[in-house]
């Protein structure tokens, strides 16, 4: 865990995908193992990261898959086992912690509809949930998080955003806004690890951060 720690926040925003799910086993098992399954999701986020504007998410996951070999049928599989997503261990306590005294929310990189249902799986009270189909841009585009603080109420000075990728961790910070890594993944990226002013692969480490 990298120190020091964060300023306590009025308003935290978290990634959803990676920072709150495990999204990196469901992808492994429908690629076939982990190996061919960090290959897709690296060329995913490749891909999503480099987008900007708005285009439809299966798209990005279809052409994704292609591209390391998969079959584009992987993104229909991916959809129809959304909700088959987890939370990393601990998050929804965390989170429902977090809540009692500061509003949360969700900046995410997907459809309105799967952004939604994946928010559902968390297992706790969100204020806003901030697609990039909803704020027409993907991360890291800066105006999808000017978006996300917008619906929280809160000028970006006043947010503290939990990345859960590296392309997160840099954007957000370009953004304006104060970010931590939560990073159970183990992705490795010098940049994200300078930009972030605390990283950690357990999220229960956040809520004593911010105690």
């Amino acid at each position: 865990m990298k120190a020091p720690a964060p300023p306590r926040p009025g308003v935290i925003l978290f990634d959803l995908l990676s920072a709150l799910l495990d999204s990196w086993s469901l992808w492994d098992d429908i690629a076939g193992g982990r190996g061919s399954g960090r290959r897709w999701r690296m060329e995913y986020l490749n891909l999503t990261y480099a987008a900007g504007a708005y285009v439809p998410y299966l798209d990005l996951v279809a052409a994704s898959a292609k591209g390391v070999g998969l079959p584009a049928a992987a993104a229909h599989e991916l959809d129809a086992r959304w909700d088959e997503l987890a939370p990393w261990p601990g998050a929804a306590r965390v989170l429902r912690g977090l809540a009692a005294d500061r509003p949360l929310g969700v900046v995410t990189n997907c459809s309105e509809a799967m952004g939604q249902r994946a928010a559902d799986l968390v297992g706790a009270p969100f204020d806003a949930v901030v697609t990039a189909e909803s704020a027409g841009f993907y991360k890291p585009d800066a105006r999808i998080y000017a978006a996300g603080a917008k619906a929280m109420h809160a000028a970006p000075d006043e947010v503290l955003f939990v990345a859960g990728s590296p392309f997160d961790v840099v954007g957000a910070s370009a953004a304006g806004l104060a970010v931590v890594w939560h990073n159970p993944a183990l992705l490795a990226s010098p940049a994200a690890e300078a930009a972030a002013l605390s990283v950690f692969d357990d999220l229960r480490e956040l809520a004593l951060l911010l105690a």
